[in-house]
This record gives structure tokens, C-alpha cells and sequence, in this order.
């Protein structure tokens, strides 16, 4: 008897999903709990496991339906997992041996181990086979590096440019259509209206100041390997800025709070949101209690989220919640900008590049490490004042890192 394949329980508030993609087709032999289908909700990628070992029967739900919980996507027969293959004919006189390759049996399981959604975009924007290609990655798995490494190797030369003529030059064809259109994600889409939802409650206003970087480089320099060797993660940045942040939440209480119709809700926990840049669009997993994380906790879970991230393994749980955000623009070389709030939450700090500039300390000019700092507010709940004290505070934190030892 046949069983069917469901859409699981998405998380809180979560009732749709779009079919990502099949990792497995009618016909294919599956094992119990392999992962078969993957699914894309607004927040998180989630793969649907076999529910027994079998043979896919059939697919209901093809890549890009909208399924909702509890939905059939396909269903699994029973199966002993061999598949026939079938007999093969002698090849006709004077027919090329070389088209009479066996064709794959159906039901075999591929292999090829899945592909990372990063790795997965890349190879479906340039068309290219991925069965082609080495993987260097655990257990044989496509790194996006390889798949980059095999673009470039197998780019042709650029033709010789010819000389100039009077007649217009016929456009050489291309491989690339001149434009394409492309379904948004359902990730996608969510991100877009968040964000739009934000601009259009809001009272948004952004303040800026900047950081002198030389004492948290310095004190990084200092205990990094010691740091490594003993708490086994790297020491970033991130943990002082967080650790900063919330000092200053403390503070200033309305910054770690959130409109609730007629009602201010203050928050009484400090849950720090790290906003992250995937191929699919903005994540932002979240610290939980980071007020009784260590440094090395903070660094820690920043690193696994970023793995998961990369995967596509992050969980409804490590995107619930979040009181105040930290966004990162530095990563990508940004020196300046406004980030938008993260309904319903009131304020976001956003981090940018470090870069020397000459400053004037103790009446001379020094070249000193700084990076620009803005915090965008609700100005609803929180005053001018409040969100320039608030910066200050990071900003004397961050200048001044053993401030963050002492809690003062």
C-alpha cells in the first residue's frame, strides 16, 4: 500500500510553502528518512524526509506549486529497492556502438550527493551539468568554488576584435537571452513586504556616528590565539558589538521595545537578531538571552548560523523572535548606509567597514581604524535624544572595550 508524502508543520504562523525542488523522481528507490523533496517557506528552507523505505510512486506537487500543511506532495510504494534493468539489443550492422551506452535503470539512487542552494543557483544561471563536475566538498559534495573554478576553466577566449568598417556591424548572437524573467521566491517575497510593511508603519529616522576600531583591533590581536585555542571558534567583531548593544538596550529601554496597537511593550530580554545575506535573500537568525552569553558563545552560534545559513539549515527556531538587530554592511565593503527596521522590532544598528582616517587625537593628526555607525529608530517610541545616547553608548563601548568587562 502506497504512502503519502505530507507537507510537515511549518513553525508558528507558517501554513504555506513553495516546492523548492525534488531531489528524487518517479521511479527512484528511497531510503527511510532520506530527504526527498525541499520546500520553501517564507523564512526557512525545510526538506521533507521518506516516510518509509520504497519506490516513488508518483509527484502531485511539481517544483513551484503552492502547498499548503498537510498537503500531499507524492507517494511512496513498497519496494525492495532492485531495480530491472532492461535487456539490451545487439546492436544493428554498421549502427555506432557508441550511442548503445545502457540507459540509467529506474529506480537506481543517484550518487550524486545533493546540492547546497548556493552551488544550486549557480549551476542553474550559467546551465551547466553538475554531473560533469568534481566536487571537493564532505563526502564528495559540489563546493561553489568548484563550480566557479569549472566556469573559468571552461571559458572560451575572447575573439579577435576586427577593424573598423563603414557598415554597421551584425550583433553577434549571444547565449544569453537579452532578458529573462524569474518567479520571485516565496523568501523573496516575504523579505519585500516586511520590508515595505516597515517603511509604511514606521516613523523610520537613521543617526549616525563613528568608532575608533584601534582598542577592540588591539585587544583582538592580543588574545586571539589564546581565545581560539581555548573556546576552539575565531574572535570576530560581532561579540563586542553585540555585548555594546546590549549595555546600551539596558540604558535605553524604548530601544528594545515594540508598539503593540495602544500599548508599548518593554522587553525585559535581550534577543539580538544578526542579520545575514543568503543567495535566496535576508535571514536573521537570533542569540537568545545574548545578555548571559560569553563572548565565545556569541562567536560561536554567529559561526554556526552562518554555516546553516549557507546550507540551508536554518531552523523556524533560530528565526523566531528577536527584540534589536544587528546588521553588517562592512562584509561587503559598504562604508555607509540606513538599515531598515525589522518589524516589529524598534531600532537596528548597522555596521560598516572599517577604514583609516586621518583624526585629530590629543591635538595631532593620527590615521586611526574608524567605522561609521547607524542606528535606524521607530521614532514613535523613541525619542531624538534617546537614540543619539543610545549610539554614544555603543559607540564609548566599542572605543573603550574593557568598559564591556566591567559592565560600565
Amino acid at each position: 500500500m502506497a504512502t503519502e508524502i505530507l507537507v510537515p508543520q511549518l513553525g508558528e504562523s507558517v501554513s504555506e510553502a513553495t516546492v523548492a525542488r525534488w531531489m528524487k523522481r518517479a521511479g527512484d528507490t528511497v531510503e527511510l528518512d532520506e530527504p526527498l523533496v525541499e520546500l520553501e517557506t517564507d523564512k526557512v528552507t525545510v526538506e521533507v524526509p521518506a516516510p518509509q523505505a520504497g519506490v516513488v510512486e508518483e509527484i502531485l506537487a511539481e517544483a513551484g506549486a503552492e502547498v499548503e500543511v498537510g498537503a500531499v506532495l507524492g507517494r511512496i510504494g513498497a519496494g525492495n529497492g532492485v531495480a530491472a534493468v532492461p535487456a539490451r539489443q545487439a546492436p544493428a550492422d554498421g549502427a555506432e556502438t557508441a550511442s548503445m551506452a545502457p540507459p540509467p535503470a529506474p529506480g537506481a539512487v543517484s550518487a550524486e550527493p545533493p546540492l547546497s542552494p548556493a552551488v544550486r543557483k549557480l549551476v542553474a544561471d550559467h546551465a551547466l551539468d553538475p554531473t560533469g563536475m568534481e566536487g571537493t566538498g564532505k563526502g564528495g559534495r559540489l563546493t561553489k568554488g568548484d563550480v566557479l573554478a569549472h566556469i573559468e576553466g571552461h571559458s572560451a577566449p575572447a575573439p579577435p576584435r576586427s577593424a573598423p568598417t563603414d557598415a554597421p556591424a551584425a550583433r553577434a548572437p549571444s547565449d544569453h537571452p537579452r532578458e529573462q524573467r524569474v518567479r520571485m521566491s516565496r523568501l523573496r517575497r516575504r523579505v519585500a513586504e516586511r520590508l515595505k510593511q516597515a517603511q509604511n508603519t514606521a516613523a523610520m529616522l537613521t543617526t549616525f556616528n563613528e568608532a575608533d576600531m584601534g582598542g577592540v583591533m588591539a585587544l583582538r590581536r592580543r588574545y586571539r590565539e589564546d581565545f581560539e585555542r581555548r573556546h576552539g571558534v575565531r574572535l570576530g567583531f560581532m561579540s563586542f558589538f553585540v555585548k555594546a548593544c546590549i549595555g546600551a538596550l539596558k540604558e535605553i529601554p524604548a530601544v528594545n521595545a515594540e508598539i503593540d496597537g495602544d500599548d508599548i511593550v518593554y522587553r525585559n530580554h535581550y534577543d539580538i537578531g544578526v542579520a545575514v545575506g543568503t543567495e535566496q535573500g535576508l535571514v536573521v537568525p537570533i542569540l537568545k538571552d545574548a545578555d548571559v552569553m560569553s563572548f565565545a558563545e556569541v562567536e560561536a552560534a554567529i559561526t554556526a548560523f552562518g554555516v546553516k545559513a549557507r546550507d540551508g539549515k536554518l531552523s523556524m527556531a533560530d528565526l523566531t523572535g528577536g527584540t534589536f538587530t544587528i546588521s553588517n554592511g562592512g562584509v561587503y565593503g559598504s562604508l555607509m548606509s540606513t538599515p531598515i527596521l525589522n518589524p516589529p522590532q524598534s531600532g537596528i544598528l548597522g555596521m560598516h567597514k572599517i577604514q583609516d582616517r586621518p583624526m585629530v587625537v590629543d591635538g595631532k593628526v593620527e590615521v586611526r581604524p574608524m567605522m561609521y555607525l547607524a542606528l535606524s529608530y521607530d521614532h514613535r517610541i523613541i525619542d531624538g535624544a534617546e537614540a543619539v545616547t543610545f549610539l554614544v553608548r555603543i559607540k564609548e563601548a566599542v572605543e573603550n572595550p574593557e568598559r564591556l568587562l566591567l559592565d560600565v
